[in-house]
């Protein structure tokens, strides 16, 4: 079954705009898991906007009492204070992706002319860790091979394009999705395993979850306003029926 990783960062800044501690990233993380999400995702940035170093810890500390059943992906660009903090916590999976200057959110992934050796001094230790290690990476032949050759265990295909696509209808939908399950082949075929995220939703991923060998879905944006509507719980919920098919 296609597993979903919640990505919490909007809890953080809802509560980062006002200050204080409401609403609680650890009160969210309980509802998740409690739904039924089998992972939990983090994305750190260097400016601290949503998600700070001192949540990352208290949300693993919380995933560990839980009894340690629900994945944690702790996701960022590989920067020297985040690797320190991965490689301290231990998460189930580091995701690894590139940032640019100003961005509001994650625009692209690994180009793939990125210098591989500078990266795979950096998956290597974090695999020998005992973590699973995840490329951002484009829906491109060229992007799928270079994390192979980084040493990746798996990408995460960067889902924009298909989300826009999608938008203008069945048949762009179709032509982009095509793109993305051509990549999932290559990538299993180098033994990569798949990870997709990034402006999923309710709708697109009735069409998405039938990507060949999907893994995982890590998904923040969507599902989070959507509970703004419904409540947590129940987006959660509605998300994994959609994963399984319903």
């Amino acid at each position: 079954m296609i597993q979903l990783s919640v990505n919490i960062n909007k809890v953080a800044t809802l509560r980062n705009s006002r200050g204080g501690h409401t609403p609680s990233v650890l009160d969210a993380t309980r509802v998740c898991v409690a739904a039924g999400s089998p992972g939990i995702t983090v994305h750190p940035r260097a400016d601290a906007r949503h998600i700070t170093e001192r949540d990352v810890r208290e949300v693993s500390a919380l995933l560990r009492d839980l009894g340690g059943r629900t994945e944690f992906n702790i996701e960022g660009d590989p920067r020297p204070d985040l690797l320190a903090l991965v490689h301290e916590l231990r998460p189930t999976q580091c995701t690894l992706v590139p940032v640019r200057a100003g961005e509001i959110t994650s625009q692209a992934g690994w180009p793939a002319d990125t210098p591989r050796d500078a990266l795979a001094a950096i998956v290597g230790p974090l695999r020998s860790s005992g973590i699973r290690v995840s490329l951002f990476v484009e829906a491109a032949d060229a992007s799928v091979r270079w994390a192979a050759d980084v040493g990746a265990d798996r990408v995460e295909l960067y889902t924009e394009p298909f989300a826009r696509a999608f938008e203008r209808g069945p048949e762009a939908a179709h032509d982009s999705f095509r793109v993305y399950a051509a990549a999932a082949e290559l990538a299993h075929s180098l033994g990569l395993g798949i990870n997709a995220g990034h402006d999923l939703d309710l709708e697109n991923l009735v069409l998405f979850r039938t990507l060949p060998h999907l893994e995982e879905t890590s998904i923040g944006h969507a599902l989070i306003s959507h509970a703004l509507v419904v409540g947590l719980d129940r987006s959660v919920r509605e998300y994994l029926s959609v994963l399984r098919g319903a």
